[in-house]
């Protein structure tokens, strides 16, 4: 499966923004998906996922509450609703997929999107 994110950009804190990951090849609809981030000499850190059906979700506890994480297969795209944005939420926000797993580890996914970068000032 390929992966392609969109969406980032600069926004202020308090803002929303929504980012999208698109996918193509195998069945969209066969894949967990998550969405992660990484900040400039940070690691990889998770921020939510989703199952395959979309019936079971995982949020980071730093982002429960403010993001939103969902999907539709119809659409074969993945979305990440981030409202109440905080400069520390600044970072590349990178989408991935796996047809096994799902969880917290960025180690349980096989697929990548290239990422998408989301600056919020103060």
């Amino acid at each position: 499966v390929q992966l392609q994110a969109s969406g980032g950009g600069l926004v202020q804190a308090g803002d929303s923004l929504r980012l999208s990951c698109a996918a193509s090849g195998r069945p969209f609809s066969s894949y967990n998906m998550g969405w992660f981030r990484q900040a400039p000499g940070k690691e990889r850190e998770f921020v939510a996922a989703i199952l395959w059906s979309g019936g079971s979700t995982r949020y980071a506890a730093s982002m429960k509450g403010r993001f939103t994480i969902s999907r539709d297969n119809a659409k074969n795209t993945v979305y990440l609703q981030m409202n109440s944005l905080k400069p520390e939420d600044t970072a590349t926000y990178y989408c991935a997929a796996d047809s096994t797993n799902w969880g917290t580890s960025h180690q349980l996914y096989g697929y990548w999107g290239q990422g998408t970068q989301v600056t919020v000032s103060s």
